[in-house]
C-alpha cells in the first residue's frame, strides 16, 4: 500500500469508484481530501459520454464533494479529440447524450444525418429502432463507425444496465463493420490522461472497478493497476481473467493512511 501512496498521479474511474448512482461511496471524501493534502495530481476519467465535465463537477458537488472541473475527462472528449485529429472539419451522425454532442461541437465536428463521414454512438436514453436503422444505412453507405467506449454494461441504482457497446452491436451485426472504440482501455485516452496530469505512467496508478476496461487499461498503459470492489467486478470474478490487478481494495478509502 505504501508504494501506491507514493505515486504522484492517480487516474480514477468514476461510477463504481467515486459514486454509485446519486450516492457518494464510502471513503471517497477522505480520499479526495488526502489527494489535495498530499498535492497529488489526479483525474476522474470516465467511459460514460453523456455528461460534460461541468455536469460531472456539479453532480459531485450535490453529493458534497467539491472538485474543479479540470479534474474530469470523458470518452466524449476523447472521441471528439480523436475525430478532429483524424479528419479536421468532418461530420458525424450521433446517437448519444448532450455531453457527446457538446464535445463534438466544440471540436468543430458538424452534425450530419444525411451523408456523414462518421457514425458516432455513445450511451443514450433516446436509442430506438429508427436511430438503429439510420445508423445502419449510413454505415452501409460508407460512414465509419465509432463507439465512444467498449463497455457492454454499467452500474445503476437499479442494477446493471446496457452500455455503449451494447448499443453499437446491432449496427455492427447488420452491416458487418466493426466499430473503433475510443474510450478505455484504448491507450489514446490513457495517454491523454497522463498528459493532463503531467506525470509519467510509472508514477501513476489507475484505479477502477472493472477488470475488462480499467485494469487492462492500466496494465497496457504502464500504470499501476488497482481494482476496487465497490462497483462492477467482484473478487471471485478476478480469476476469470488472464491478467491481474496489483492490488485489490474494498474502495478508495483504503488508500488513505489511518
Amino acid at each position: 500500500m505504501e508504494t501506491l501512496r507514493q505515486k504522484k498521479g492517480f487516474i480514477c474511474d468514476m461510477d463504481g469508484v467515486i459514486y454509485h448512482g446519486s450516492r457518494l461511496l464510502p471513503g471517497v471524501k477522505e480520499f479526495v481530501d488526502w489527494l489535495y493534502k498530499e498535492d497529488k495530481q489526479f483525474l476522474f476519467l470516465t467511459n460514460a459520454s453523456g455528461k460534460t465535465p461541468r455536469e460531472l463537477q456539479q453532480k459531485l458537488k450535490r453529493m458534497g464533494l467539491d472538485v474543479d472541473e479540470s479534474h474530469f475527462y470523458t470518452s466524449a472528449l476523447a472521441t471528439a479529440k480523436f475525430l478532429s485529429r483524424q479528419s479536421p472539419g468532418c461530420s458525424a451522425y450521433v446517437i448519444g447524450e448532450p455531453g457527446l454532442f457538446n464535445a463534438l461541437h466544440d471540436a468543430g465536428i458538424i452534425i450530419n444525418d444525411v451523408d456523414p463521414d462518421y457514425v458516432v454512438i455513445g450511451e443514450s436514453t433516446n436509442y430506438n429502432y429508427d436511430s438503429i436503422c439510420r445508423a445502419m444505412r449510413l454505415v452501409m453507405n460508407g460512414a465509419k463507425l465509432i463507439g465512444t467506449n467498449p463497455d457492454l454494461t454499467g452500474p445503476s441504482e437499479d442494477g446493471i444496465v446496457p452500455a455503449c457497446q451494447a448499443f453499437v452491436a446491432p449496427i455492427e451485426v447488420t452491416t458487418g463493420k466493426r466499430a473503433y472504440y475510443v474510450g478505455k482501455p484504448n491507450p489514446l485516452m490513457m495517454r491523454t490522461g497522463l498528459q493532463m496530469l503531467g506525470v509519467h505512467s510509472s508514477e501513476a496508478a489507475m484505479i477502477g472497478d472493472r477488470m475488462d476496461t480499467d485494469i487492462i487499461a492500466g496494465i497496457e498503459s504502464g500504470l499501476d493497476p488497482i481494482l476496487v470492489l465497490s462497483g462492477v467486478t467482484k473478487r471471485e470474478d478476478v480469476e476469470r481473467y488472464p491478467y491481474r490487478p496489483r492490488l485489490i481494495l474494498n474502495g478508495v478509502g483504503d488508500i488513505v493512511p489511518k
